[in-house]
Formats: structure tokens, C-alpha cells, sequence
């Protein structure tokens, strides 16, 4: 018996292998840009450090040798990216002729100095456009339309603006109009022409005297002008008094003045009111007091003198030679002296002569320079112990004299 059967064939076990990075295909830009990705360079920073237009190193990464003005470059650039990102230069360069299409041409062949795009290239939406222009390239931001950045809520805000300012505008120019009108209102009475009215109408030289008194003088022309001419301020002169105050007599003025036709006992009465009552020999009443006696200091011989004010600040300082004469200043407050050599400095009261200051050789401190307390503790200088003292005692006199 037979049997007839068959075996199915065992279909062919199709093994997936499962494929890692390296499988897939990787062009020269995408490894140049993960690599200036990884250097964290951007396109404008590659220009900046490598003097190569930006265009142009996007062209090297798109694999685009249109975009080049002269192909003769080209070469020369893809090199200088290439170890720019450390990159072999001559392979980045045979990928680039690889995937673009692009042979080097001899250096005098028309080819080399300008680009003759393929049928390819023609269609490549990189020619003859600006990378940073068109909107193909990832990295550069799409235009915006003209009117796209307008919203319809500003349009309205802005025409509620401009229809205030004109409001506002228009206001203003009626009240300007209505302040500037001049409306005339209508009269019963016919004005008066100015132009008929004679001005010297009713008027005359004629002075009539029959109104003037007769103890009326006219004014002469000079005195007329002595008036009305404008004068320079007088200055203000003083006259002294002729006698003191307690001369005056209060009967010559005021209310105790005798009137004309008065009886003479009561004339006689006043008189005797208005008459001081004195003694016969009291002295005239002295209302000033007298001149501040004049305080000098005398050198006989040379010797150093500091003179000294009330609050201490010094009035003279040096040193003061045989005959040599210093007058203190009249204050109220006495100065105090110093003096090296007490013996040669004498005190001059009002012609007087005191002192000396001490004994010679020592030194004289904090003396006060009053009248009186020089004439207490000094007395008169004798003129014959001090010879060179009534030396110039006698100078002085002479001068006097003379």
C-alpha cells in the first residue's frame, strides 16, 4: 500500500538584528554640527574665531557649494572647519565632494571662478539665498507678518485716544474763539464825532483881573524854574550847641514864657521861678567827665617788653631801645606787662614819670598797667639817680619847647 503524504517545508526564520548608532547612516553635517554642538559654538562664534562667513560654514554642514561665491575656496574652508572641530581635514573634504557632488577643478579653468550649478543644485532651495534670510535653515526664526503683531484691543484704545485729543483740541479752540469775540451793542444815542469838536474851544489868553486880588504878585519865570528844577540833595549840617544843657533858661521857651501885656509883679515872679538857685561860688555843673590820663612806657636803656591785653592777646612785643616811647591804648580792662630788665623801664602818668620797674637785671611779670596802681606802688622817679633818665627827660622838654 502506498501512501502518499508530504512534508511541509519549514519556512526560513527571518532574524531582525536589532541595529545600534553606528548602523545608521551619518552624514558629514550631522557630525559636524553634534561636534560645534559639543564645543558649545554656535554659527556666529565659528565666524568670529575662524574669519569664515557664517553662510558659508552652513553651507559646509548642508553639503551646499552653491552658496560659495568662488568654488576655488571651498576647498581651503572645509579643511579649516574640519581641524577647527578636530576633525580629519582631507577625509571631511572627500566626504563633502561625496555627498555634494562638488570636483576640484584646475586652478585656470573657467570652472574654478565661477560655480556652474547642476540640475541638482538648481533645485536646491539654498541657491542664491541668504542662510540667515530664508526660513529653510532650523536655527533662524520664521518672519512675521506686516500686520500680525497688532491686536484688535489696541486699535480700539488707540482710536478712543485720538478721538479724546481731538475732543479736547476742539474745546480748546471754541473757548479761544469766544474769548477773542468782540460784540458791539446797539445805542440809542448818536455817538459824538470827536473830529467836530473844536480842543481849544472856549479857551483864552485873557486873564481876567477882576478875579485876581490886588496883594497878588505873579511868580517871575526865575523862580518858577528854581522850583521845578530838579535839585541835588542838600547834605545835612550840624550845628554844635552854644552852652551846656544846664544853661538853658525854661522861662525864654515852652509854657513858662511871659506874654506881652502881663502885669510886672507877676513877670517878676516867673523871672525869680525861672532863675536857678545857686550858690554865689558853686562851680559851673560839669556834664563830661575829663580826658583818661595818658599811661607810656620809657626805655632809658634797651631791654625786651611784652605787653599784654585784658584777654590776653598781645598788644606790643619787642625790643625797646634807649628813648624809645610806647602809649598804652585806653581800655577798660588794664594790660599787663613784662620786661627782661626791669631797671630800664620807667612809666610816663600824664607827664609823670614812675619807676623804675624793678631793680636792674631782673624780670618784671603780670603788672598791671593802671593809673592807679602804678602811682601806689611806684613813686616819682628821682632824675638824679638815673642819669640817663633825666637825659631824656631834658630831650623831651627841649621838643617841647621848641
Amino acid at each position: 500500500m502506498i501512501v502518499k503524504g508530504f512534508r511541509r517545508a519549514k519556512a526560513a526564520e527571518e532574524v531582525e538584528s536589532t541595529k545600534g548608532f553606528d548602523a545608521f547612516e551619518l552624514r558629514l553635517g550631522d557630525l559636524m554640527r553634534g561636534e560645534r554642538a559639543t564645543m558649545g559654538k554656535s554659527l556666529l562664534d565659528v565666524q568670529r574665531e575662524l574669519k569664515i562667513k557664517a553662510a558659508y560654514i552652513a553651507a559646509i554642514e548642508n553639503s551646499d557649494p552653491s552658496a560659495f561665491d568662488t568654488p576655488g575656496f571651498i576647498a581651503g574652508y572645509v579643511r579649516s572647519y574640519a581641524r577647527y572641530l578636530n576633525m580629519d581635514p582631507d577625509w571631511a573634504f572627500n566626504t563633502f565632494c561625496e555627498e555634494s557632488g562638488f570636483a576640484t577643478a584646475h586652478g585656470m579653468s573657467p570652472s574654478a571662478s565661477s560655480s556652474k550649478p547642476s540640475r541638482n543644485q538648481e533645485s536646491s532651495p539654498f541657491q542664491g539665498k541668504d542662510i540667515f534670510s530664508g526660513s529653510a535653515t532650523p536655527f533662524v526664526p520664521a518672519g512675521e507678518a506686516m500686520f500680525s503683531g497688532i491686536e484688535p484691543g489696541a486699535v480700539g484704545s488707540v482710536l478712543v485716544l485720538v478721538a479724546l485729543i481731538g475732543g479736547l483740541g476742539y474745546g480748546g479752540w471754541s473757548v479761544l474763539q469766544e474769548v477773542q469775540k468782540v460784540q458791539f451793542a446797539p445805542v440809542e444815542q448818536t455817538p459824538v464825532v470827536l473830529s467836530d469838536i473844536d480842543p481849544l474851544a472856549g479857551a483864552s489868553n485873557v486873564i481876567e483881573t477882576a478875579d485876581i486880588s490886588s496883594d497878588f504878585v505873579a511868580p517871575s519865570p526865575e523862580a518858577l524854574d528854581r522850583l521845578y528844577r530838579p535839585q541835588a540833595l542838600d547834605v545835612p549840617v550840624l550845628v554844635a550847641r552854644d552852652a551846656p544843657i544846664s544853661t538853658l533858661r525854661p522861662g525864654d521857651f515852652g509854657a513858662l514864657v511871659v506874654p506881652s501885656g502881663v502885669d510886672a509883679a507877676l513877670a517878676e515872679a516867673v523871672a525869680e521861678l525861672n532863675t536857678p538857685a545857686t550858690a554865689p561860688d558853686a562851680p559851673l555843673v560839669q556834664v563830661n567827665e575829663g580826658p583818661v590820663p595818658e599811661v607810656a612806657l620809657v626805655a632809658v636803656r634797651p631791654a625786651w617788653v611784652r605787653v599784654r591785653a585784658a584777654d590776653n592777646s598781645v598788644i606790643f612785643e619787642g625790643i625797646m631801645d634807649k628813648g624809645d616811647r610806647f602809649a598804652l591804648p585806653a581800655t577798660e580792662e588794664p594790660a599787663t606787662l613784662r620786661v627782661g630788665e626791669s631797671g630800664a623801664i620807667y612809666f610816663a602818668v600824664n607827664g609823670t614819670h614812675y619807676g623804675p620797674a624793678g631793680p636792674s637785671g631782673q624780670v618784671t611779670s603780670n603788672l598791671a598797667l593802671s593809673v592807679d596802681n602804678l602811682t601806689d606802688a611806684y613813686a616819682v622817679a628821682d632824675l638824679d639817680r638815673d642819669t640817663d633818665l633825666a637825659a631824656i627827660v631834658n630831650v623831651a622838654e627841649i621838643q617841647t619847647t621848641e
